[in-house]
């Protein structure tokens, strides 16, 4: 049945029982092809019925339908045509994980953010009611999760005003978004949740007292009429009425002829209506629905059937993290932990497990998490908020004006950076070290390794007196890489026998930049490594260390514009050292979803690059400087610092 659908008006003509089977064929593929590539599977299993309704009622492209946050739109790409992609799913020339409007004509919205369907929707429909577009309704997914942004009720409190907009909002209520659904939105969902069969109690009741001789049918209609009232009482949809939206629900997500009945009724509706759907998570995969913790919301490569890992990783950047903030939360009470609907993913689950009281989920709500970390620091507390690094942009304002200007003792801690890779273009934290070396008041450290990620972090939070941030990428932690020595803060990682080259380098990228310099060493360049470990601020023995140099090279796994490369330039500048600055790093672009290796060999960031780079530069005609008097051997032999 699924290779017969190449468009959404495949669907059109299908009966209860085809349904039934494509559905069950969607469930297959997607366990099939998710578990060799790795994705979003739990999210998209569960809205299986619920897409194919949408397709079946309303008509892409020319209705626009819109995903929040995107990752469950693995259904809607198998509908409209793309299931070839699936073989090298967020793979480089395969398809996107999120909607991507260079695939198809029925992606509009590139969005993997959560909390900007409702904004954008609202704008499309808006849209199309001025330009008289009144044949075309927009479609907006929303999950229950993206409801506790505070962005979603900024869009609903604007939706409510508007009279003439045909806009449907499906509410996609699992319960649970990266994490449980945290919050009073996820109370009131559950209590709606569990008064679904009042409508067929009310049927019920009909029929019962219809058959009641003379007293029967008044009874009814005294009910019936109490009706609103009843509901109000059992079910509180008012407040979503109460904003001036058509409420109609709960249904069954997983009954498409259900879905389709209430879906008609809001299409034709005229005015923003608001569907509320019950799907299940993980729907038709035992492993999914035995993941307690996050229903399989996101898996590497895994059996297909277990749900096991088909190769077992290294210890992560997140777990060193994470085993470290369990340490010091034993060792100060003062220590709390805060995260966004990320608890499991940041490595906030052990400090949960060690220190529930000290630990809170604020839901889908970056801003809502710094500030009240700002509040906390106020109180007392020494917050350390866990967040990746692309999540931060989106609470910029706030660590601006509510954490640094009030030089709250606060720690962020940012899984997650620079480029991850095959998630796309949104995802790769690339932003980070430019946007923060913007905020006055704020430290900012990148530890090269798991040691170093430890240490750090100690640091970070014996400052009580401004905020302090740790960023470190995806993936597997770095062996651990000694420094020779460790001269005013900044770690001296391999010495070169003559100062051609000073190689600073930032963070993850200490093992390529040693490897380069031993290669530059055999083209007879000397490069020195150095780690400051701390890059905001940079330190002052900086100046004094490149003054040797021919040239400063800065290596980040960050943008180049803005970036460090730029902050020690200035630095130089200041100091009216005249010496060239060259940067190694992202340039200002959106890097499409591919692995990290492919990413950072497209952008030159390998160790031949790096090496050939590195012996230009010092042949680029510059008077040369005093050679170092040191033995040709020293790296080999220097003790390492411990």
């Amino acid at each position: 049945m699924l290779n017969q659908i190449k468009s959404p008006a495949d669907l059109k003509s299908l009966t209860p029982e085809q349904i039934q089977q494509l559905a069950s064929e969607i469930r297959a593929f997607l366990i099939e092809k998710v578990s060799k590539s790795g994705g979003h599977l739990g999210p998209n299993l569960g809205v299986v019925e619920l897409t194919i309704a949408i397709h079946r009622v309303f008509d892409s492209p020319k209705d626009v339908m819109v995903f929040d946050t995107g990752h469950q739109s693995y259904v809607h790409k198998l509908l409209t045509g793309r299931m070839n992609g699936f073989d090298k799913l967020r793979q480089r020339g395969g398809l996107a994980g999120y909607p991507n409007r260079s695939e198809s004509e029925h992606d509009v919205v590139e969005n993997s953010h959560a909390s900007t369907a409702l904004s954008w929707s609202d704008g499309i429909a808006k849209g199309f009611a001025l330009t008289d577009q009144t044949d075309r309704s927009v479609v907006c997914v929303v999950g229950d999760g993206a409801l506790t942004g505070g962005m979603s009720w900024e869009a609903l409190n604007n939706i409510s005003s508007s009279t003439n907009e045909k806009l449907v909002i499906i509410v996609n209520d699992n319960e649970r978004s990266y994490s449980p659904t945290i919050g009073g939105l996820a109370t009131y969902l559950s209590t709606l949740r569990a008064t679904s069969g009042y409508e067929k109690f009310l049927e019920w009741g009909k029929g019962v007292l219809e058959r009641t001789p003379v007293v029967g049918h008044p009874i009814y209609e005294t009910l019936h009429g109490m009706k609103k009232g009843i509901k109000d009482i059992v079910a509180p949809q008012g407040m979503f009425e109460d904003l001036g939206l058509k409420y109609l629900g709960p249904v069954d997500g997983h009954d498409v002829s259900a879905m389709e009945k209430t879906l008609k009724l809001a299409k034709d509706f005229g005015q923003p209506v608001l569907v509320h759907v019950i799907t299940e998570k993980g729907r038709g995969h035992a492993p999914a629905l035995n993941d307690e913790a996050e229903k399989f919301h996101a898996v590497g490569v895994v059996d297909a059937e277990t749900g096991q890992p088909l190769s077992k990783a290294g210890k992560s950047w997140t777990s060193v993290f994470s085993d470290e903030l369990v340490k010091i939360g034993a060792e100060r009470n003062d220590v709390v932990a805060i995260t966004a609907a990320m608890m499991g993913p940041t490595g906030l689950d052990k400090f949960e497990k060690a220190f529930p009281d000290r630990t809170f989920d604020v839901g889908i709500a970056e801003q809502h998490a710094t500030t009240a970390a700002a509040g906390m620091a106020f109180a007392g507390l020494h917050p350390v908020v866990a967040v990746y690094s692309t999540f931060l942009n989106r609470a910029f304002d706030q660590l601006l004006l509510d954490v640094a200007l009030h030089k709250a003792g606060v720690t962020f801690v940012l899984d997650r950076a620079g480029v991850t890779g095959d998630d796309g273009p949104s995802h790769n934290g690339m932003w980070d070290l430019a946007l923060t070396g913007i905020v006055p008041t704020l430290h900012v450290a990148a530890p090269r390794d798991g040691e170093r990620v430890r240490e750090t972090l100690r640091e970070a939070v014996e400052i009580s007196d401004a905020p302090s941030l740790i960023r470190f990428p995806k993936g597997v932690v770095n062996p651990d890489i000694p420094a020779f020595e460790r001269r005013d803060g900044i770690d001296v990682l391999y010495r070169g026998e003559s100062a051609d080259v000073l190689l600073v380098s930032i963070g993850a990228f200490a093992s390529i930049a040693v490897e380069a310099a031993a290669g530059a060493y055999r083209e007879g360049v000397g490069v020195t490594v150095i780690d400051p470990r701390w890059v905001k601020p940079l330190p002052k023995s900086l100046v004094t260390m490149a003054q040797r140099y021919k040239n400063v090279v800065v290596l980040e796994d960050g943008i180049k514009h803005g970036g460090i490369a730029s902050t020690v330039s200035e630095l130089f500048r200041e100091a009216q050292l005249n010496i060239p600055v060259h940067s190694i790093g992202i340039p200002l672009t959106f890097l499409e979803h591919s692995k990290r290796s492919e990413i950072l060999e497209d952008l030159g960031i390998t160790v031949q690059n790096i090496t050939r780079s590195l012996v230009a530069w010092n042949s680029s005609g510059i008077d040369l400087k005093e050679e170092m008097q040191l033995p040709l051997d020293e790296n080999e032999r220097r003790k390492p610092l411990r």
